[in-house]
């Protein structure tokens, strides 16, 4: 029997994570911003996460399903999530960042992708990553999520040190304190599991995750007042 609760908020955080991914291009395709690229495409992978937890519910679990929950919601989302602070933050140190990201996820995908099962995937509940995979998968999950929550919260902390002396901007400190949250939040899905059950656990703390790091993204990359327009004021 499927389960409906589950079904729908998977498919909500879908909605969700789309739409954010689509106004998240938006601006970076009007302003040409590189961290906004980085979050779009962390988006973007989030929705697949959370289509796949989706597919996983309603159709039950198989080895194709699994394996796309599995890449895109345990394994290359955070990378970019933390590419995106790096290319807001430190900008200089982005381009070498960015081509290392890229092929640190193309081949995290390879594995995830084709390493051997070591027990059958299927049935209506999500199995857990040490149950059914071997060593390699499951280091990349750590590794990766791990790695790439680090530079998110240095990130933040970076952030909220600059503002306290008086260097840095508070949209920047209170966007990246946000985005900070919005990782927290993605990674408590075990801790909820015990109540809600793994797969509505996920669902939850994705859909909710999603939101609290568009809003963070947002903050952190909306413009400054122009001074120039302040200045045409005065002129007056």
């Amino acid at each position: 029997m499927s389960d409906y609760p589950t079904l729908a908020v998977a498919a909500g955080a879908t909605v969700v994570a789309v739409a954010f991914a689509a106004s998240l291009l938006e601006r970076w395709v009007v302003r040409r911003r590189p961290h906004e690229l980085a979050w779009t495409i962390a988006l973007v992978l989030f929705a697949c996460g959370a289509l796949s937890l989706w597919a996983g519910a309603a159709l039950g679990w198989h080895g194709w399903t699994f394996r796309l929950f599995y890449l895109f919601g345990a394994v290359v989302n955070v990378p970019f999530l933390a590419l995106g602070t790096i290319e807001l933050l430190f900008p200089r140190h982005a381009p070498a960042i960015r081509a290392g990201v890229a092929l640190a996820c193309a081949f995290a995908a390879g594995i995830v992708l084709v390493a051997p099962f070591t027990a059958p995937v299927h049935g209506a509940t999500l199995p857990q990553g040490s149950a059914v995979f071997g060593a390699p998968p499951r280091i990349l999950a750590a590794v990766f999520s791990g790695g790439g929550a680090t530079v998110v919260f240095v990130g933040a902390a970076w952030s909220a040190v600059r503002l306290v002396r008086g260097r840095g901007p508070r949209r920047l400190a209170a966007g990246n304190a946000l985005i900070a949250l919005g990782t927290v939040i993605l990674s408590t899905s075990g801790v909820l599991n015990s109540a809600l059950g793994q797969m509505r656990a996920f669902s939850v703390t994705l859909a909710l995750g999603v939101t609290v790091l568009f809003a963070g993204f947002v903050v952190a990359s909306s413009p400054l007042r122009e001074r120039r327009g302040l200045r045409s004021v005065r002129a007056a």
